[in-house]
């Protein structure tokens, strides 16, 4: 078997020297990038074309934001479920379905082809404790629970096909994969499709798909993005960081050939943060496959 293929460095794109740089989804119709820095609470709009960079708040953590298709954006928030108004930072709760869990905050999600919004949540308090959830949020606005005993919920994506949904709970070291129904809350039996060593490769973090299938993964502690078959579990590709902790990829631009790559400084001591100055940046790959169009909330 040949080894797996080393790509060109990635060019930084934005210094934002965020502690926890995260959630890229790109807007094909605002032609921009949208991120969280997760801690802050912070929502932001980076412009490639013109290499600005907006923010607004929401009181709380917030971990990851969405599209709508009606405009506006949808966040998964420090409780639960919001519509978000950019240019006010007017913040409307729909819900919280872990209201009752004080300890947990929501981290990753993204929509599905039908508009629903996916997105999980963790403790926040260290160490993997099996205590969040994965949730689906309908047009409606109600969300279904459809997967427990969730330690860091991570990297969702959705096959070409709309019929697999592959899932990372950080703590696991493994990608997973459920059949799914593109119309209805179901899930599957859970397999593994990838399984890593974190001595190598470090945590698994966010995750995103090209128009080929295969998987790109971030790896907090990994210095890298690796590009994974999930038919085979082999390793393709890797793109290799100037910075410790990835987070999170996304690709984006007018022919979606193009890989975001976000990163950040949190966990990072006094000597690591002085020898990587670019952490908590975003970079930027160009790439020869292409990725799969972000999809909007329909809610």
């Amino acid at each position: 078997m040949s080894s797996p293929r080393a790509l060109a460095a990635p060019e930084l794109v934005l210094d934002a020297r965020a502690e926890i740089c995260e959630g890229p989804v790109w807007s094909p119709r605002q032609r921009c990038l949208y991120w969280v820095d997760i801690l802050c609470g912070a929502v932001h709009r980076f412009d490639p074309a013109t290499g600005t960079d907006r923010s607004a708040h929401v009181p709380g953590t917030v971990g990851a934001v969405v599209e709508r298709a009606d405009g506006g954006l949808a966040v998964a928030w420090q409780h639960g479920f919001a519509g978000f108004d950019f240019e006010t930072a007017a913040l409307t709760p729909w819900c919280d379905p872990e209201a009752h869990l004080p300890g947990n905050r929501f981290n990753d999600g993204k929509c599905d082809p039908s508009g629903r919004f996916w997105a999980g949540t963790c403790p926040t308090s260290a160490g993997f404790q099996p205590l969040g959830a994965l949730y689906v949020l309908d047009a409606a606005r109600a969300a279904t629970r459809l997967v427990e005993g969730v330690s860091v919920s991570n990297g969702l994506c959705w096959s070409p096909d709309q019929r697999t949904l592959y899932f990372i709970d950080t703590a696991t070291d493994r990608i997973d994969a459920y059949a799914c129904d593109p119309h209805a809350a179901w899930l599957g039996e859970r397999r593994t499709v990838v399984a890593i060593d974190r001595a190598v490769h470090g945590l698994l973090d966010g995750m995103c798909i090209d128009a080929d299938g295969m998987l790109w993964s971030a790896h907090w502690g990994g210095s890298r993005v690796n590009r994974w078959d999930p038919r085979t579990g082999r390793l393709i590709q890797t793109v290799t960081l100037p910075v410790t902790n990835v987070t999170s990829c996304a690709f984006g631009g007018a022919g979606l050939d193009e890989l975001y790559i976000t990163t950040a400084r949190l966990g990072l001591n006094a000597e690591q943060a002085r020898d990587q100055p670019l952490a908590g940046g975003i970079f930027r790959l160009r790439t020869a496959t292409v990725g799969v169009a972000p999809c909007a909330f329909a809610g």
